[in-house]
């Protein structure tokens, strides 16, 4: 079977077509500045790049794009070709405990989701609504986000407010990036050959949370209510106390969505150094840059912490994982964590570490939790669902 996957953005699409039961990605690619002047896109196929630039007005324009291209570059002879679609959405809330067929139901609940996820839902819910103009008669699925983590307990995914919060509003912690921690899960656990493994796998990209996972099931993970919470990111603060809102209200004369728009967009180490992208950053801190130093540091101790509580939590994780963007390719910053560490026994092969983008274990043999670097694949864990589902 040959399965389109599409992750959608307010203003940007990948996709990918997976080839099942094969695992073979037969092409991807990524729409950028949808909607936005400039806007182009880039295809992968046969590990040779091809740059389009093209006005893309919407991400029905964007769609019609990739039926194009996947004729011409001889993906497939014609669309009937393409035997489903997952798409991944960033909200399921405690509806979805797994990916689902999509109908009119699924589409109906999951426009009550936006309240929850105004920044994405929007958006992914437009791709799906153009995917059925698209392609017609192909058969989609959709693939949450927060699946993963709803087998957290009571105890770690409630909040200390009024109960009667949870029970009317939904207000508690759902948890993100799950479809990358399902995938970290499931390949750590081939690798090491066991499925009763505790893990702590940690997703540090632009947004990054950590989760902690015992024998397949999520204990805790670090964002929460929203993407804001957690550990420091790229553009997000993480963990902050709520308090400040009120306090830049009255004090700055701030409204609601320019506080949001901040905790969102102008946070993190964006907030601190001007920086978001950690090779920006890394470059900054090469040249000295205090306040580059002074991000960097708040970063790394804040994924620190964070493992340091779910090995306590896990009652001593069994191994280590890093992925994602900054995780799969940055090795200063993946030192800094584990040197950060040394307390739970954790020891960095600094030459194994030297490296970008590969798989890799890269503690010392006598380090008490092995760590590995994985990298993260989102798109074959929707193309995998949507072939369970559709076949």
């Amino acid at each position: 079977m040959k399965i389109l996957t599409i992750n959608a953005g307010s203003s940007s699409m990948k996709f990918s077509i997976i080839e099942l039961p094969e695992e073979k990605e037969l092409v991807n690619g990524y729409f950028q500045r949808i909607g936005l002047e400039g806007s182009f896109y880039d295809v992968k196929v046969n590990g040779q790049k091809l740059h389009r630039d093209l006005d893309l007005p919407n991400h029905l324009v964007a769609l019609e794009c990739i039926k194009k291209e996947i004729v011409e570059l001889g993906i497939v002879s014609s669309l009937s070709e393409i035997d489903g679609i997952g798409h991944r959405l960033v909200h399921g809330g405690e509806k979805y405990k797994e990916s689902v067929i999509i109908d009119d139901e699924v589409l109906s609940t999951c426009e009550k989701f936006k309240k929850l996820a105004k920044l994405h839902m929007p958006s992914m819910l437009a791709c799906i609504e153009a995917s059925k103009e698209a392609f017609p008669n192909t058969k989609m699925v959709a693939v949450f986000d927060t699946a993963f983590h709803q087998s957290m307990s009571p105890v770690n995914y409630l909040y200390a407010l009024p109960y009667e919060w949870y029970e009317k509003y939904g207000v508690r912690k759902y948890g993100f990036h799950g479809t990358s921690h399902r995938y970290i899960n499931r390949e750590i656990s081939k690798k090491l050959g066991r499925d009763d493994l505790k893990v702590i796998s940690c997703h540090i990209g632009s947004g990054a949370s950590v989760c902690a996972i015992d024998s397949g099931k999520v204990v805790d993970t670090s964002m929460g209510f929203s993407p804001i919470t957690g550990i420091m990111m790229g553009t997000r603060p993480g963990d902050v106390d709520p308090s400040v809102i009120e306090y830049m209200m009255d004090e700055a004369g701030l409204e609601i969505e320019q506080v949001m728009t901040a905790l969102n967009k102008q946070s993190g180490t964006q907030g601190i150094c001007g920086k978001s992208d950690s090779r920006d950053l890394e470059d900054g801190i090469a040249a000295g840059d205090e306040k580059c130093i002074l991000a960097q540091n708040m970063y790394t101790w804040k994924v620190a912490n964070y493992i340091a509580m779910y090995n306590n939590m896990l009652g001593g994780a069994d191994v280590i994982v890093l992925t994602a963007g900054i995780g799969e390719n940055s090795k200063q910053t993946r030192k800094d964590i584990i040197d950060k560490i040394a307390s739970l026994g954790v020891k960095i092969d600094v030459a194994a570490n030297d490296f970008r983008g590969e798989e890799r274990k890269i503690s010392t043999e006598d380090s008490k939790i092995p760590v590995y670097v994985l990298p993260t694949n989102e798109e074959l864990m929707i193309a995998l669902d949507t072939y369970e589902l559709i076949k």
